[in-house]
């Protein structure tokens, strides 16, 4: 096993698989394993995707599928055979539901099939239908699916997916070709993303998460600039410092710049970076540290979002910033009661040491307003309330515009990622009022998910339009894999930060 500074970064995982688009006539060639769609028909399904003239193909498909009492039920898998007139060795029929499926049940679709056939070299994959937000669809669902995360096992997989072909009446249109190119970039990001969540504490503290973030974005065009412990305490960053003093691996800010010569919007992502979270001295239960490697999901999902906006070249300035920790009990921890001196200028009395997110992204948004930024979106896994009020799916989005968390949610819909709008209630805000500091960092207990954004916003100016991400459910899968989801990190944030910056473009 080597240390994340000594693995190249732009590399996804162990493999990075390619996906091409090829005409139907790809059919006859010899594949490990071809997937199509399955939808309702009457009391058996119907393949879709494919044209009049191969009718003979789909009904023995759909004969095969009959006989085996295949499933038209969104993200079902069946196997079968090979046919003739068919190369593949063996065919995945995979369920689509009733109705028009939209994008993201063809993504998940995808991604289904795929992910019950890793060890398959050679995987085709017919799209439903030619247009080419389908297409791309499919294209990026079967890209997501095909992941794995290896690299700490002692014995790698014999066989992985190597490449996936989207059979298509359109393989050499403009369009379908372009918005598939993006589509798997901002995959391959989103791929990136996982590894990184995946990876153990052992090997990515926050100065290796730095390290690596600083060489994927140079490589990638992107300015950086990296401020160490020494740095982030002569310039008052004191919820970084505070955070960071109990870890012997001291803290690391990130900023990622990107810029685009036609661009006419900037934009800032501000991501939180907790490598792991122990909580502190207010320390955490043994269980409730098992996936805390997880708690810096917040700043990968700022980096891959700027890596592939710079691998799409979009027409938009983004600028990321990173906040990296350790949160570590010692002798030197920070302490319940202590006072810290953020960035902003503002204190924050310490009540909690649990509560650190708040407290390093704070510091992080008071230099992206300093920075000039009048949008802004934070992402971040804060609180464990998030997941009570939504479950494991659906992230939170909560800011100081309306009109902007709207936007924020729809680009999230958009992408295919679960979103849900919520509150700032005001009443809320005194729950922070401190006896000794200008606040401290807890407040009300119930609506606990809403009162983090309420301390979040103390850091922002009122003229800057802002909104709070909370990931905490959707970062990290606990559960059975689902879709084109595996177990562990999810890459959540990505796509949505991608969609929002290229409509503002």
């Amino acid at each position: 096993m080597r240390p994340w500074p000594d693995l190249d970064i732009q590399q996804i995982g162990n493999y990075v698989p390619t996906v091409t688009l090829r005409d139907r006539t790809a059919l006859k060639e010899k594949f490990d394993v071809l997937i199509v769609g399955l939808r309702l028909k009457g009391r058996s399904v119907a393949v879709v995707g494919l044209p009049a003239e191969l009718k003979a193909v789909q009904s023995q498909l759909e004969a095969s599928f009959k006989a085996v009492g295949a499933s038209a039920k969104a993200e079902s898998v069946t196997t079968i055979p090979g046919i003739t007139g068919v190369g593949a060795i063996s065919i995945i029929g995979v369920g689509i539901g009733e109705a028009k499926a939209t994008e993201e049940i063809l993504r998940r679709a995808a991604g289904a099939a795929v992910q019950s056939t890793r060890d398959s070299s050679s995987i085709a994959v017919v799209s439903p239908s030619d247009d080419a937000e389908t297409i791309a669809a499919v294209a990026q669902g079967s890209s997501m699916g095909a992941y794995r995360f290896t690299t700490f096992r002692s014995q790698q997989p014999k066989t992985s997916v190597k490449s996936i072909v989207i059979i298509t009446g359109k393989a050499k249109d403009k369009a379908a070709v372009a918005s598939t190119k993006s589509a798997v970039a901002i995959a391959s990001r989103v791929d990136l993303v996982r590894d990184l969540v995946n990876t153990p504490p052992s090997h990515l503290s926050p100065v290796i998460f730095a390290k690596a973030a600083a060489s994927a974005g140079r490589k990638s065009g992107i300015t950086v600039s990296v401020l160490d412990e020494k740095q982030l305490k002569a310039k008052g960053f004191g919820g970084l410092i505070g955070v960071g003093q109990g870890s012997i691996n001291p803290p690391r800010l990130v900023k990622l710049t990107y810029k685009h010569p036609q661009a006419t919007t900037t934009v800032a992502f501000v991501g939180k970076g907790v490598t792991f979270d122990s909580g502190g001295l207010s320390l955490k239960p043994p269980q409730a540290m098992e996936t805390m490697k997880s708690d810096m999901a917040g700043a990968a999902a700022v980096l891959g979002a700027l890596l592939a906006l710079a691998d799409i070249k979009a027409k938009v300035n983004v600028t990321g910033y990173l906040a990296m920790v350790e949160n570590m009990p010692s002798g030197t921890a920070q302490r319940p009661s202590d006072v810290l001196t953020m960035y902003s200028g503002k204190t924050v009395e310490v009540m909690n040491t649990d509560a650190e997110g708040r407290l390093i992204l704070a510091d992080a948004l008071a230099l992206a307003v300093e920075d000039g930024h009048d949008t802004i979106i934070d992402v971040a896994t804060l609180t464990g309330a998030q997941m009570i009020a939504l479950g494991t799916r659906y992230a939170a989005a909560m800011g100081n515009d309306d009109a902007m968390r709207t936007a924020v949610v729809a680009a999230a819909n958009a992408s295919g990622e679960s979103m849900w709008p919520m509150p700032l209630p005001v009443e809320l805000r005194a729950s922070f009022d401190s006896t000794v500091a200008d606040l401290k960092n807890t407040g009300e207990r119930f609506g606990g998910m809403m009162a983090a954004g309420l301390f979040l916003k103390e850091f922002v100016a009122e003229d800057t339009k802002w909104v709070h991400l909370d990931i905490a459910g959707p970062s990290f899968n606990e559960g059975a894999p689902f879709g084109y989801t595996g177990k562990g990190g999810t890459g959540y944030g990505v796509r949505t930060l991608v969609e929002f910056a290229l409509r503002q473009s």
